[in-house]
Parts: C-alpha cells; sequence; structure tokens
C-alpha cells in the first residue's frame, strides 16, 4: 500500500450489494458513518452511495462506498480488515479498492480541506514517474434554488466526458443516503484528464460559468496518483487495463 512523502493514504472502497440486501446496507450507512471516522487513524471519512453516471436520476442502490484518508500506511493496513470492511464485504458480492496519493487538491468538504497534498518539490521531482492511471474527484454541495439549473448544464459534460480519450472509468458519488453531487472519474495517464479539463469547450464553458451562476455552496475538486488497485475493478467499469502497483 503506497503512501506520499506525507505518509497520508487514502482509500476508496466500492461494494456491489445485492438489490435484497438494500435495507441492510442503508442500515449500515446510518451506523457506520461515524464508526468508520473514528477508527484509529482516520484523519477524514466519508460513507458514499453511487450512481451509474452523473445526476441524481442516476443513483445506484446496489453500489456503495467509502472515501478514507488515514495517517499512514500502517493504519490504511486496517482499510480492509476492521469491524465496519468486514460488515460490509459480508454483505457484498462484489469489492474493490484504490488506493491514491494526493496530487493536488483545492477547495473544501463539510468545511475542511481533507488531502494532503504532496510539497511542490516532491511532486516536480516525481513527475515522471507518475505517468500512470490517475483519478480525479470532484464534489459539491449545491444551492437548492441553483441545483436544477446546475444539472441542466451538467448533462453535455458529462457526455462528452463519457466519451473522453483515456477514460478508464466514471461515476457519481454523494453523501449517503441521498444526494449524488460528486463524480469519481480515472484516467489512463494526467495529460488525459488534462486534456479534458482544459481543452474540452463544453467542459470549459462549465467552468467559465460557476461562478457568474453561483451553483455551490462549497466545492472540491482534486487528483490523486492510482497507488494500487484490488479486488473486481469491473464493479466501477474499469476492465481491460493493467492494475497500478506504483
Amino acid at each position: 500500500m503506497g503512501s506520499g512523502p506525507t505518509g497520508e493514504v487514502v482509500t476508496l472502497q466500492v461494494w456491489q450489494v445485492p438489490l435484497a440486501r438494500l435495507p441492510r446496507a442503508l442500515w449500515r450507512v446510518a451506523r457506520d458513518r461515524g464508526r468508520l471516522r473514528r477508527l484509529p487513524g482516520v484523519r477524514f471519512a466519508k460513507l458514499l452511495g453511487t450512481g451509474t453516471g452523473f445526476g441524481p436520476a442516476k443513483a445506484d442502490p446496489t453500489r456503495w462506498a467509502a472515501l478514507t484518508v488515514w495517517a499512514d500506511a500502517a493504519a490504511a493496513a486496517e482499510a480492509d480488515h476492521s469491524p465496519i470492511a468486514r460488515a460490509w464485504r459480508a454483505l457484498a458480492t462484489a469489492y474493490c479498492r484504490l488506493d491514491l496519493r494526493a496530487l493536488n487538491s483545492r477547495g473544501a468538504w463539510a468545511g475542511r480541506e481533507p488531502f494532503t497534498v504532496e510539497p511542490a518539490q516532491t511532486r516536480t521531482a516525481a513527475a515522471h514517474a507518475d505517468d500512470g492511471p490517475v483519478l480525479a474527484l470532484t464534489r459539491a454541495r449545491l444551492r437548492p434554488v441553483r441545483a436544477r439549473a446546475f444539472w441542466r448544464a451538467i448533462g453535455p459534460v458529462a457526455a462528452a466526458a463519457q466519451a473522453a480519450p483515456g477514460l478508464l472509468a466514471a461515476f457519481g458519488v454523494g453523501e449517503a443516503p441521498v444526494g449524488w453531487q460528486g463524480t469519481v472519474s480515472v484516467w489512463r495517464r494526467p495529460q488525459d484528464l488534462a486534456a479534458f479539463a482544459y481543452r474540452d469547450p463544453r467542459h470549459a464553458a462549465v467552468v467559465e460559468r460557476t461562478p457568474i451562476e453561483g451553483w455551490y455552496e462549497e466545492e472540491l475538486f482534486a487528483r490523486f496518483a492510482i497507488t494500487a488497485t484490488a479486488g473486481s475493478l469491473d464493479i466501477i467499469g474499469w476492465v481491460g487495463q493493467e492494475r497500478a502497483t506504483r
């Protein structure tokens, strides 16, 4: 399980749960949100619902996730072995985990800056080594009066992302049990993510409109190197790609 110079490790765990077990999954969400944050070595944690795409209509009640920031690799070793993880594995028919190292992050989540970013000099020195898969996370708390306008505007961007060169996987996330206001996307190389983020005209247009429209009460964007993967990556739609091992 890799970690950056700060020692911090971020894990994204995803569980596929049969629809018949949905009541048990919802009970676990209510029970485990606080318990996950109180595990030894956890700095920040969120249990998340997911979506097959982006937007409230795409919610997928059979897939759940945990995003956890651990103090170091020793603490993160409990990601698959805590009572919470074991309970979710008992519910699930399939599971995957991505280990992440924060490359950059801006904004806040629940009033906090959750990810410790590597020092600039370290990122520069490692630039040529970080040419493998990267994960982009966006999260926003929408202003209720602006939510409908936001979802109308984001539709063309979501469609463009699905067809973007280098995209390996993409799905929506939201703080359980409702609220599908985030995205996770996995890209073959950092250059592919940058090409979409900065050169796709539909994405650029929405970015330009954001401060004008005032869609968000709070927003966050973060980018991570994927240092390791485990389990069934097809749960998140990542198939046919060599696993990260850096």
